[in-house]
């Protein structure tokens, strides 16, 4: 169960991830499997990431739904080509990636009249829960080396 009333604490995040609309895209290739699949390759090799596998789908009677696999998690890609509209995905685990290189090249290259980015921090409570529980273990224990003393 995730406590609501933890207090904020510094430390590390699990990964990061950049959610981007692409609207009004003009590229004509927004129904172009091995396009669609280079430029979110290329877009990955731009962001510094290590490519490890690709997994694209075309769907019918249009539509495409991908994955680039990185070392230091994915980019994802879902398109509705009779809307112009992409949603991207773009989730690292490590600091090396360039989020904002790879949302760059995106926008670009599919030509996007307008576009929506939102940054997220993942896993950031984690640490702090297990922060928290180490602080409050610790004060029982001094609690129970504290009353063996007394006793």
């Amino acid at each position: 169960m995730i406590d609501n009333e933890t207090e904020p604490i510094e430390h590390p995040v699990c990964g990061s991830q950049v959610v981007l609309d692409l609207y009004e895209c003009a590229t004509p290739h927004l129904d172009d499997l091995e396009w669609v699949k280079r430029t979110l390759v290329d877009a990955a090799r731009a962001a510094g990431a290590t490519i490890v596998q690709t997994v694209f789908h075309k769907f019918a009677p249009w539509g495409i739904s991908g994955v680039v696999v990185i070392a230091e998690s994915h980019l994802a890609i879902h398109i509705w080509p009779e809307n112009r509209y992409a949603a991207v995905d773009v989730f690292t685990c490590g600091e090396n990636v360039r989020m904002d290189v790879a949302s760059a090249h995106l926008k670009r290259e599919f030509r996007a009249g307008r576009s929506n980015q939102r940054r997220f921090k993942r896993g950031d409570r984690i640490a702090a829960i297990r922060e928290k529980s180490r602080s409050k273990s610790g004060s029982k224990a001094t609690s129970a080396v504290e009353a063996a003393a007394h006793a």
